[in-house]
């Protein structure tokens, strides 16, 4: 077998819209990304959406628009990509970093409440959608995540990069907070190559993510060299930054979109197998899903290998390589990597249930084109290394 750990799906329309864009004669931003910003903004039920080059382009972009500043303290769960992170120091601020559940690598209320008696001057969080579903966002008492950060004055910015199309009861993951921020990197649930999208409901935050991402200029550049009019004058009216995405890459975008929810079906046709088919074996703990798992969208299927298991996660990793079969590790958490640990005098032991995640977690291959075959040797060949 030769099973990648990802594999992209590129069955539909893209080869026709990326011709379009090749005839047009216009390859960058235009009236492609224009309409993957329309679609996108209505599959998700939301006032505006603005397409940029990637999520962490999106996070910058969202965390500067609420106003963040030098010296403002954000939360964010040390079990995440860098980028989630990394934005906040982008602003001068800094991220106070938070465990998360072992069972699902999110945060809970109870972390988020616990967190901000110990820092009560928090000015935003970034929340993750670990793995491709929402913590719990709201309830009946008021003491989900959201409500939480309303009672203390938090604006939530939602990490959704790996959370396309998924949901908290009937709304999507990315359309609770301030902004919500996608990613369609090469290996996500859909993709254009590289690139991102941030969505609002917040008309001023719409309005400065649009000046800010093509460098402050005032109006669309497409619009200045397709006008037939002489009107090709434009202001500089903030410093900002390079953050647009070309048509070519949204052209990718908007086939990837028509089959968004026939590819997230699939990734939950491969973890209801996974489910079913390893639940018996002790040395391995199997993700939890926290609502209904067409709330989910499987973006990863992340395992624990345990301390007792016959081998480590490192072992277990190079046995599946052997056998030709693709796993990776989300993630290295951030209290772990250098400039954080050192910058901020971070302990290992304050991240209890991160910790214990980060010694056995590996990621299962999970996207469409898994045929069933594929899957019966994935489980087959985790059986006979441990157990």
């Amino acid at each position: 077998m030769n099973i990648p750990f990802s594999k992209v799906a590129l069955t539909g329309n893209e080869a026709i819209y990326i011709n379009e864009v090749l005839a047009s004669g216009w390859l960058t931003t235009s009236s492609k990304a224009l309409n993957f910003e329309k679609q996108f903004s209505q599959y998700l039920g939301v006032k505006y959406a603005c397409a940029v080059n990637s999520c962490t382009s999106a996070l910058h972009l969202a965390v500067e628009a609420i106003g963040i500043a030098s010296g403002d303290k954000l939360l964010v769960p040390s079990l995440t990509f860098t980028a989630s992170a990394e934005i906040i120091r982008y602003m001068g601020a800094d991220p106070v970093f938070m465990d998360v559940e072992y069972g699902t690598g999110l945060i809970s209320p109870y972390i988020l409440k616990e967190t901000i008696k110990k820092q009560p001057d928090i000015k935003a969080l970034i929340l993750v959608h670990f793995g491709g579903q929402a913590p719990v966002m709201t309830t009946s008492d008021k003491e989900g995540i959201i409500d939480v950060c309303q009672k203390n004055g938090i604006a939530v910015i939602e990490d959704a990069a790996h959370a396309f199309p998924a949901k908290f009861r009937d709304k999507y993951t990315g359309t609770f907070g301030k902004a919500g921020c996608f990613s369609f990197y090469a290996n996500k649930t859909i993709t254009t190559g590289e690139g991102g999208m941030l969505v609002t409901n917040d008309e001023a935050i719409y309005e400065r993510v649009k000046v800010m991402r093509l460098h402050g200029i005032d109006r669309d550049i497409w619009s200045r060299f397709t006008d037939k009019s002489l009107s090709w004058e434009y202001d500089v009216v903030a410093p900002g930054f390079k953050y647009n995405m070309p048509d070519i890459n949204a052209a990718v975008g908007l086939a990837q979109l028509e089959k968004a929810s026939f590819f997230r079906d699939e990734r939950q046709r491969c973890a209801t197998y996974y489910l079913h088919e390893l639940n018996d074996i002790s040395a391995l703990d199997l993700p939890i899903c926290l609502g209904s798992p067409e709330d989910h969208s499987w973006h990863l299927f992340p395992v624990i290998i345990k301390p007792e298991a016959p081998v480590s996660r490192n072992g277990f990793m190079e046995l599946m390589a052997k056998k030709g079969i693709g796993t990776s590790v989300h993630y290295k958490p951030l209290h772990r990597m250098k400039y954080y640990k050192e910058a901020y005098n971070l302990n290992n032991s304050d991240f209890p249930n991160t910790e214990r995640i980060w010694h056995g977690t590996v990621s299962l291959p999970i996207y469409p084109g898994l045929i069933q075959s594929e899957l019966e040797f994935i489980c087959q060949t985790i059986r006979e290394i441990l157990t």
